[in-house]
C-alpha cells in the first residue's frame, strides 16, 4: 500500500527505514527476503490515543503488555497519555519516571504526551522542550483527582503559553455545566443507574458541542495549534474550523440502541450514541472533516469495570482490536484500505508530528503490517494481550486478520507469537 495505491512492489530497507519502493521483481538476491504473498503489506497504524497508566496503576495496564497488544493489533506506535499513571506526566519529573517505567519494555514505538493542569501552567516549555508530543487539557473532570480539569480562563492561559513555542495541545471537550451528575439516579428505582439510556443523557451532545465551540475560538484567538479528541457527537464536525479532530473506532461500530442495561463495557465517555450519529460519523470520515481514528484504549481491573453505569470507570480497551473494528465497518459501508490507512495511520502520525510514521515511501520507518482482509473471526477475549481483557467486542465477528507486525523492519509480531526480546524505542519529539 503506497501513496499511489495497492499495487505488487518490493520494499528495500535498510537500518529501519524505507530505501526504495521498487517493482515487484526487483528483490536482491544477497539479502534476506521476505514474501507477503497474497497479504496486503499496510502501514503500521499510529495510535496517539492510549492510556498506558503505567506507573502508579500498572495493575490497570503496563507498558509490556499494552504494547504487546499494540503488535497483536498492527499498532507500530503509541502515544502514551499522562493519565492515569501516578504521577500523571504534567513534570519534569514525572516524565523521568514515565520513561524509567518504559525502558526496555515496549514492543512497538512509544512517545509521551504531557498534560496541562491548573498547577502547571506557566512552565510547559519545560516538558516541550524535553520531547513530549504535545499537552492534554480536559474541560471537565478526568476521573482521577490528580489531573484536574481546566476552565475556560485557564484554556486560553495555557494556549497562549502553548502558542508561544509552537506547540500542541489536545482536549478532551465536554463543558461540565452540560453534563448532568449521575448522583442523583441513586434516589430512584434501583435498576435506573444500570440503564444505558441513563449514562448517555448525562452527556449530552450539548456538552460536546459548546465545548468545541470553546476550544475553536480560543485556538482561532491565541493561534495555538489544538486537537480535539474522541469525537462521539457528529455535529461538532462542522464546528471544527482549524482545528482537527479524531474518533474512535467503538463510536463507528457500536450504537446506543444496541447496548443493554448493565453492559458497563460499554461505558466511555463521551458516550457511544445512537446509530444514526455513528452514520454521520462515517459521512464526517467521508468529507475529511475528522483526521484520524484512534483506540483510546483506556482499561481498568475487572472490579473497576462492574456496576452501574454510575460506578463503572469509563473506558474501552481496543489497541488490539482498532484495525479490525474499523476495517469491517468501513468495507460495508464502500470504504477501501487505503481509506482505513489514512484514518489510522497517515492523519494520527501528521496531527502528533511523527514525520517518519504513517505510510510506505522513501526515507519513513519501515513500521509495517501484513494483513489478511478477507479473513474473518469472532473476538476471543482469552487472546487479548492487554492486562484486563475485559471488552466490549467480546464474541464479535470482525473481518481482518494481522498476520505480522514490524517496527523499521524488525518482526515484532506473527501469527500469534512475539519477538522474545522488546524491539521498540522511546520517542522524544524533535529528536532523529
Amino acid at each position: 500500500m503506497t501513496s499511489g495505491g495497492v499495487r505488487e512492489a518490493s520494499l528495500h530497507v535498510v537500518d529501519g527505514r524505507i530505501e526504495r519502493v521498487a517493482p515487484f521483481d526487483d528483490g536482491p538476491s544477497s539479502v534476506p527476503l521476505v514474501d507477503a504473498g497474497d497479504r496486503v503489506v499496510m502501514p503500521g497504524l499510529v495510535d496517539t490515543h492510549v492510556h498506558v497508566n503505567e506507573p502508579g496503576r500498572t495493575e490497570w495496564e503496563g507498558f509490556e503488555t499494552a504494547t504487546r497488544a499494540a503488535a497483536a493489533g498492527g499498532v507500530t506506535t503509541i502515544l502514551d497519555m499522562p493519565l492515569n499513571s501516578i504521577p500523571p506526566t504534567t513534570t519534569i519529573a514525572a516524565l523521568s519516571a514515565k520513561r524509567a517505567a518504559a525502558d526496555g519494555k515496549v514492543h512497538v514505538d512509544v512517545g509521551l504526551w504531557g498534560g496541562a493542569v491548573p498547577g502547571d501552567l506557566g512552565q510547559l516549555r519545560e516538558l516541550h522542550r524535553a520531547g513530549v508530543y504535545g499537552f492534554k487539557a480536559f474541560l471537565c473532570p478526568s476521573g482521577v483527582e490528580e489531573f484536574p480539569p481546566l476552565d475556560l480562563g485557564q484554556l486560553r492561559s495555557a494556549m497562549e503559553e502553548i502558542a508561544a513555542f509552537d506547540g500542541l495541545l489536545i482536549v478532551h471537550a465536554e463543558l461540565p455545566e452540560f453534563l448532568r451528575d449521575m448522583a442523583w439516579t441513586l434516589d430512584v428505582a434501583d435498576d435506573v443507574p444500570y440503564r444505558y439510556r441513563t449514562y448517555l443523557d448525562s452527556r449530552p451532545p450539548e456538552s460536546e458541542k459548546r465545548a468545541v465551540e470553546s476550544v475553536v475560538e480560543a485556538s482561532r484567538s491565541t493561534g495555538c495549534r489544538a486537537h480535539v479528541l474522541h469525537l462521539s457527537a457528529a455535529s461538532c464536525a462542522h464546528l471544527l474550523g482549524g482545528v482537527t479532530a479524531e474518533t474512535c473506532p467503538h463510536y463507528l461500530t457500536f450504537a446506543a440502541e444496541e447496548i443493554t442495561d448493565g453492559a458497563t463495557e460499554f461505558k466511555c465517555a463521551p458516550p457511544i450514541r445512537e446509530a444514526e450519529n455513528r452514520e454521520r460519523l462515517w459521512e464526517e470520515l467521508r468529507a475529511g472533516r475528522i483526521a484520524g481514528v484512534v483506540s483510546d484504549h483506556s482499561p481498568c481491573t475487572a472490579d473497576l469495570k462492574a456496576g452501574s453505569f454510575f460506578d463503572a470507570w469509563g473506558g474501552i480497551a481496543s489497541v488490539q482490536l482498532g484495525l479490525r473494528a474499523v476495517w469491517t465497518q468501513a468495507r460495508a459501508r464502500g470504504f477501501g484500505l487505503e481509506d482505513v490507512a489514512r484514518w489510522m495511520s497517515e492523519g494520527p502520525a501528521a496531527i502528533a508530528g511523527l514525520e517518519r510514521k504513517g505510510s510506505i515511501a522513501v526515507g519513513m520507518d519501515a513500521d509495517l503490517v501484513m494483513f489478511e482482509p478477507d479473513a474473518v473471526s469472532e473476538v476471543d477475549p482469552t487472546e487479548l494481550h492487554h492486562r484486563n481483557p475485559v471488552t466490549p467486542y467480546a464474541d464479535l465477528r470482525l473481518d481482518g486478520r494481522v498476520a505480522a507486525t514490524y517496527v523499521r523492519g524488525v518482526r515484532v509480531y506473527a501469527d500469534g507469537r512475539f519477538r522474545d526480546e522488546p524491539a521498540g524505542r522511546l520517542l522524544s519529539r524533535g529528536a532523529a
